[in-house]
C-alpha cells in the first residue's frame, strides 16, 4: 500500500517508496526551469506590445468578439480599465433586439468587405456584422465580461444601462437568443452550420460565413462547450437581486449531460464531429467520425466536461495525431483534414482544415495546466513559443508540412492565448 505522512497544508514529509518525494523534486525542478525560461519573458513582452490594439490582426479591421475574448487579460495590462470596458460595451450597443450578438464591429467608413452590415443609434460611427454559420458570439461576449470582472473586480458593469437595459439583462438576452434560435429540442444541444471544428466557414455552396438554402444544420462540440462555459460564467456573475426567467443552473446541468450522452464517444475517447439535423453534406462512404477535433475539445476541457484522466487520454491522442506531421503542434485544427472534395473552399492542411492555430493550441495548454499536467503543458507550449521567436511575431496559422507562417500577421488571438498560457505556467511554478 502506498502511504504518505503529511504536514498541515499538504506538504509531504515521508512517503513509502519515496514516490511523492520524488514527484516534489521533479515539480520543483520544472518550476525552476519555467521561471528561468527567458523565452517566456520575450514572448510576453512581444504579446503586450501587440495587444495595444483591439482589431484581430493586419488582415482584419474589425474588433471580433471571439478574438477579443481570448486577449482580454493581456489587454488589461496595456490599456486602461475604461478603454477595455468601452470595447465590451460596444457589443451590447450593437446587440440585436432578439439578443443576438454580432461577430465584428468596425468603423463605418471601413465597412466595405461585403458583409450585411447593421447599424445602431447607440453606437454612432460603427458598423456591425454577424457570421451566421457559427454560434459562439453570444458565448464569447459573456466569457469576456467574466474575464474583465475577474481582473478588475468591476461588478458595477453589470448594472450599467445600455439602451434602457442593464448589462446583466443583456447577457441574459444573449444566452436566451441561443436557446430560442439555435437549439435542438431533440438533443438538448446548441446548433449551427456544418463547419470544420471551431471554424466559421460552412461546407455548402454560397458564401461560407452565411446561412443559406444549402446549409446543413448540425451540432458540434465547440459551440456547445463555449455555451456551457458562458452559462457557468453568467451564473458566477449573476447578482442576487437579478432573476432570470430561465433556470440557468438546471440548463447547464442538462447541457453537460446532453454533451456527454450525444457528442462524447467514450470508447474512442474523442468527440464525434457532428450530429446532423437535416442530413449530412458528405457522401455516405465518407468516414467523418475518424476525424479528431482538437479546438472544440480543448474548449470542452476548459468548460469542465472532463476528468483529469480523460484529459490525459485526450492529450495523448492529440500528440499521436500531430506526430504524423513534421511541424505540427497541438494547435493543428483537425486530423486528418477533410478532403478537398468535401470542403472545396478550404483545402487540406490550410486555414481551418488542418492548419495549425496557436489560438486554440494555447487554450489546450491552459487546459493541461488547470488539470494538473504542468510537465506536458511546458513541453507542448515550447514549440509554439519557439516559432513566435523564429518568425518575429504572431501569425494566424502555420503550415504543418513546412512550418511556414500563414494568414494574418499581428494576430492578437495568438498573442492573447500565449500570454495567458505563460502567465498560468508561471503561476503554477510560483505556487
Amino acid at each position: 500500500m502506498f502511504r504518505c505522512l503529511v504536514l498541515a497544508g499538504g506538504t509531504f514529509m515521508l512517503c513509502q517508496g519515496g514516490f511523492a518525494a520524488e514527484a516534489d523534486r521533479s515539480d520543483a525542478a520544472l518550476a525552476q526551469q519555467i521561471l528561468q525560461d527567458k523565452r517566456f519573458d520575450q514572448v510576453e513582452t512581444m504579446a503586450l506590445q501587440l495587444l495595444k490594439g483591439f482589431n484581430a490582426g493586419t488582415s482584419y479591421g474589425e474588433i471580433w468578439i471571439r478574438d477579443f475574448n481570448t486577449f482580454i487579460d493581456g489587454s488589461m495590462r496595456v490599456h486602461s480599465q475604461d478603454e477595455v470596458k468601452e470595447r465590451l460595451l460596444l457589443f451590447f450597443k450593437i446587440q440585436g433586439a432578439d439578443g443576438n450578438v454580432p461577430d465584428g464591429a468596425i468603423k463605418s467608413d471601413q465597412a466595405n468587405v461585403g458583409y450585411q452590415y447593421r447599424y445602431s443609434d447607440l453606437a454612432p460611427g460603427w458598423a456591425a456584422h454577424k457570421n451566421t454559420v457559427e454560434t459562439d458570439q453570444e458565448s464569447s461576449l459573456i466569457q469576456a465580461i467574466k474575464k474583465y470582472i475577474d481582473v478588475t473586480g468591476d461588478r458595477g458593469l453589470l448594472s450599467e444601462q445600455v439602451g434602457g437595459r442593464s448589462v446583466i439583462a443583456r447577457m441574459d438576452d444573449a444566452l436566451q437568443y441561443v436557446l430560442k434560435n439555435r437549439w435542438s429540442d431533440k438533443f438538448g444541444l446548441v446548433t449551427g452550420a456544418t463547419t470544420v471544428d471551431w471554424g466559421d466557414m460552412q461546407a455548402q455552396n454560397g458564401w461560407g460565413v452565411v446561412i443559406n438554402e444549402h446549409t446543413k444544420w448540425a451540432i458540434s462540440i465547440y459551440d456547445n462547450a463555449m455555451y456551457l462555459k458562458a452559462i457557468n460564467d453568467f451564473i458566477a456573475l449573476e447578482p442576487k437581486d437579478y432573476h432570470s426567467s430561465v433556470n440557468w443552473r438546471k440548463t447547464a446541468a442538462k447541457l453537460k449531460k446532453s454533451i456527454r450522452n450525444n457528442l462524447w464517444d467514450a470508447k474512442a475517447k474523442k468527440y464525434i464531429p457532428h450530429l446532423y439535423l437535416n442530413g449530412s453534406p458528405f457522401p455516405a462512404n465518407f468516414d467523418e467520425r475518424s476525424i479528431l477535433y482538437t479546438g472544440g475539445t480543448a474548449c470542452a476541457i476548459l468548460a469542465g466536461l472532463h476528468s483529469r484522466s480523460e484529459v490525459g487520454d485526450i492529450n495523448r491522442q492529440f500528440l499521436e495525431a500531430i506526430g504524423h506531421e513534421k511541424f505540427a503542434t497541438i494547435g493543428m485544427t483537425v486530423y486528418p483534414p477533410y478532403p478537398l472534395a468535401e470542403f472545396p473552399d478550404v483545402a487540406p492542411y490550410t486555414y481551418q482544415n488542418g492548419g495549425d492555430w496557436t489560438w486554440f493550441g494555447g487554450r489546450m495548454i491552459q487546459a493541461l495546466i488547470a488539470n494538473g499536467y504542468p510537465k506536458e503543458a511546458y513541453a507542448e507550449l515550447s514549440p509554439m513559443i519557439d516559432r513566435v521567436l523564429k518568425n518575429h511575431g504572431f501569425f494566424e496559422w502555420y503550415d504543418v508540412r513546412t512550418g511556414a507562417p500563414s494568414g494574418s500577421g499581428d494576430f492578437r488571438g495568438e498573442a492573447g492565448v500565449l500570454y495567458d498560457a505563460i502567465e498560468q505556467m508561471k503561476g503554477w511554478a510560483r505556487r
